[in-house]
């Protein structure tokens, strides 16, 4: 990036954030025109950016610019007085020089766009003309016009086109400037003589002089009041608002007439010291606060930064889960502590460096914020309502990119308000309510959330005319209308196409607006909440995570799956009986405090091949999202763990319900679910949460013979397995056998026995006993299975992790025939009868 491509940089940034704030100081000046400090602000304000686009030869820019400040200085001198129609037009600049700065932004240069119209406006409320009695756009000139104000005229002194003159003109025109400096340099001295003369003798005894003293002290006196006089007549032709004409020159003397933009050596040695000298100034006047030291950082800079934490995230929980399996494994060893303590130090840097680069990419949700005291104004203006906007907690912080994401829903939500919730002035008197309405915008914190809150005291929603209307545009059914809460009702207006506008305006009607805020709430893993009473108003909740980047999940199991659902999106999580399952129109349902919640299994949507689960208990994950809930029913919980969104790539780009995939503690990879994709899924999905319990029932009916027992023999040594099968054979009961684990595994996979025990050996190769007992025991169905360890292994520390995988006896070898049987029998429940 060259010098000048710097230079424009630092120029587009400082005029964007000065622009936002001038939006937000001129609606608040409509209410305050006697705010002098405010208005000298905003003043300051347009004469920063006119200054910065003259320097970079801007000329469009600076012609608007130079017209509105030229208004903004005679309102600060008391000759003008800013009411809601001089506003408009200076609104309307400020709406124009944006448009200019986008474009500057975008192709480098600030042609293309029509400024002459407004400008035309702008000198016709400084002359105290009437706006109807102006020029037509039309016939506005196509460069800047001589004003009939000395003030105003003096722009084409002031901003001469150097790119037109011949070279004697150049030459003559540094002449003038020559002479204008020569002339304030006289003035000065002539101020610095009387000064000193005075203070050696402030009153001259005349009485004492002679006649030619007398005479010579007055042509004295005559010179140094014509200088003075000649000093202010160039200021007053060079800078009528009040700026010395050496800031004017100055780019004249450096910048060579002739030279394109794209030369940056002339401009670059000038701009640093104006830039920061103007951005200082704002900075004070604003708040009055110090200025704070801050670097620019590229936002791929942070990205890559945060990159980089999360895989050290992903590095700290893996090592905490070998920690744990070290610590199982080495139990009373002395290093074992001096581990623990490496692992808590890197697990609590980790954690701070996390939260301090989170912190780098924190935006004060003010930014968002700042726009609407302008949109509240024009709206107001354009429906003849009296609204005033509240904002509090402006300095809560979230992440730059939900920021930028945030700002779409809210300016839906609040010109919604505006158009259908406040009331026009007659309607809000003869309901016995104040004049004019209030909005009212909030953001706070919510654990690892913000909750931005919108308020309003209009008419409030009517959930049966809600309700009419969608029947009536053929967005919902009249059945599904009686099955509809109230607050179900409410969230109609995000159906795409719902609309209670009785006509199309340019501020509602269309039935667009509302479902953009529905779609980008979701986007962003958010929940909308609707509270409303008739007559009252309105109240709206979004509650959004805090950043998107490195997120906290709750891990749930489906058979050997793994999900990981986005905690921000989890509502609670309840433990239900299968007979809380009830069916309603094919669909299963379950009642939850005040209200019917759809379920489905998360295994019917991902078509996870299940194990029929033999529990009576099943759980749920509550999932919200905007205005929606659903009940995901999943065989188990795993746990909350702090994850890292990493993309699928290419190749599995688009999977319908997954978001990504993240790394766990174990090394294992797990996917993510997209939360928004899996609600709109489970609309079509056909459920089996009504079939499991009964074909569960029918798989593992009453006991009829010895043989409906079945029991897995699983020891990598036949001597073994034969041993125990003799043992066993007397019983008449089924028997499988298995040469290790794995092998254990693939036949509960097949599902062609309903076993109700296994014996289990626990050196075995490919895969333990321990490790066996573990998997089977993320199968719903073998939950309560026996699981019987029989082993040569007769240590205390290896009994102890038998009965933490789950073995229900643990029988060490030699063992008598009798002794293994009556061991089975007890724990299968066999039935001597049969």
């Amino acid at each position: 990036m060259d010098e000048f491509q710097e230079i424009l940089q630092d120029f587009l940034v400082e005029s964007f954030e000065l622009i936002e704030q001038l939006d937000q100081d001129l609606v608040e000046l409509e209410s305050r025109p006697d705010d002098l400090d405010l208005l000298n602000r905003i003043f300051r304000v347009a004469h920063t950016i006119k200054g910065a686009s003259s320097f970079l030869n801007f000329d469009v820019l600076t012609h608007l610019t130079h017209h509105m400040e030229n208004l903004l200085n005679m309102a600060r001198h008391g000759d003008l007085v800013i009411d809601a129609d001089v506003m408009d037009v200076i609104l309307e600049s400020i709406d124009l020089m944006k448009a200019l700065l986008v474009r500057i932004r975008d192709s480098g240069e600030d042609s293309g766009l029509e400024v002459n119209p407004c400008v035309i406006r702008l000198d016709a409320v400084a002359n105290g003309t009437s706006l109807g009695e102006t020029v037509p756009a039309q016939a506005a000139p196509s460069t800047p016009t001589p004003e009939p104000k000395v003030a105003v005229a003096a722009t084409s002194e002031e901003e001469p086109d150097y790119s037109g003159m011949s070279d004697e003109e150049v030459e003559a025109e540094i002449e003038r400037l020559i002479a204008v400096r020569q002339a304030e340099d006289a003035a000065k001295r002539a101020n610095s003589v009387k000064s000193t003369t005075l203070s050696a003798e402030e009153e001259p005894d005349y009485s004492g002089m002679s006649d030619e003293e007398v005479e010579a002290e007055i042509e004295r006196l005559i010179a140094v009041r014509q200088a003075e006089d000649a000093a202010k007549r160039s200021n007053k032709a060079q800078e009528p608002e009040s700026v010395k004409p050496s800031v004017a020159a100055a780019p004249v003397a450096v910048t060579p007439p002739a030279a394109p933009k794209s030369e940056p050596a002339p401009v670059a040695k000038a701009a640093p010291a104006p830039k920061k000298v103007e951005a200082k100034d704002d900075g004070e006047n604003r708040g009055g606060s110090a200025v704070e030291q801050t670097i620019r950082v590229d936002v791929k800079r942070l990205d890559h930064l945060m990159n980089l934490i999360g895989e050290l995230v992903l590095g700290k929980n893996r090592l905490i889960k070998i920690n744990d399996d070290v610590e199982e494994r080495y139990e009373g060893e002395a290093f074992l502590e001096e581990l623990n303590q490496v692992v808590s130090i890197v697990s609590l840097v980790t954690t701070d460096l996390q939260i301090a680069v989170m912190k780098t990419r924190m935006l004060p949700i003010g930014k968002v914020f700042n726009k609407f005291p302008r949109m509240i104004r024009d709206l107001s203006r354009e429906l003849n309502k009296k609204i005033e906007l509240e904002i509090t907690g402006e300095e809560t912080e979230l992440d730059k990119s939900i920021v930028e994401e945030i700002g779409d829903p809210l300016v839906h939500i609040i010109r919604n308000s505006c158009d259908h919730g406040i009331e026009t002035p007659e309607t809000r008197l003869a309901a016995g309510k104040e004049e004019g309405g209030t909005i009212q915008l909030k953001a706070y914190h919510e654990g690892n959330h913000i909750v931005i809150q919108i308020i309003d005291d209009g008419k409030g929603l009517d959930a049966d005319m809600l309700k009419s209307k969608s029947i009536e545009k053929n967005i919902i059914t009249e059945k599904e209308a009686d099955t509809m809460s109230e607050k179900e009702a409410f969230g109609l207006i995000f159906r795409p196409g719902f609309s209670t506008a009785a006509q199309v305006t340019s501020v509602s009607g269309r039935g667009v607006g509302m479902d953009v805020v529905k779609t980008n709430i979701e986007k962003l893993n958010g929940m909308i909440d609707i509270d409303s009473e008739v007559g009252k108003g309105t109240s709206m909740k979004l509650k959004i995570p805090l950043t998107l980047a490195i997120i906290q999940a709750l891990l749930v199991g489906v058979q050997e799956e793994y999900y990981a659902i986005p905690l921000a999106s989890v509502l609670e999580t309840v433990r239900i009986s299968k007979d809380e399952i009830y069916t309603v129109e094919s669909r299963s349902v379950m009642r939850l405090r005040d209200e019917v919640l759809s379920l489905v299994h998360i295994g019917d949507i991902f078509e996870v091949e299940r194990v029929f689960d033999n529990s009576e208990h099943a759980y749920v994950v509550v999932l919200g999202l905007a205005e929606s809930k659903i009940g995901l029913i999943v065989d188990s919980l795993v746990g909350q763990e702090e994850i890292v969104i990493k993309s699928l790539g290419e190749y599995l780009k688009g999977i319908e319900g997954i978001a990504g995939a993240t790394i766990r503690g174990d090394g294992g990879v797990t996917l993510i679910v997209d939360v928004a994709a899996l609600m709109q899924m489970a609309k079509s999905v056909k459920s089996t949460v009504g079939q499991e319990s009964a074909e569960a029932k029918s798989r593992g009916g009453a006991k009829n013979s010895a043989s409906d027992y079945c029991v897995m023999i699983v020891d990598d040594s036949k001597t073994d397995r034969t041993i125990m099968r003799k043992a066993l054979e007397p019983l008449g009961i089924t028997l499988v056998e298995a040469t290790d684990g794995v092998e254990a595994l693939n036949i509960l996979k097949q599902g062609d026995h309903n076993f109700d025990g296994m014996l289990v050996d626990i050196e075995m190769p490919r895969m333990d006993g321990y490790t066996l007992a573990a998997e089977i025991k993320k199968y719903n169905k073998y939950k309560n299975l026996a699981l019987i360890a029989v082993t040569s292994r007769t240590g205390k520390a290896d009994r102890m992790r038998g009965v933490e995988s789950g073995m229900v006896e643990y029988i060490t070898k030699p063992y008598s025939p009798e002794y293994l049987m009556n061991v089975v029998k007890r724990n299968i429940k066999f039935n001597e009868g049969l």
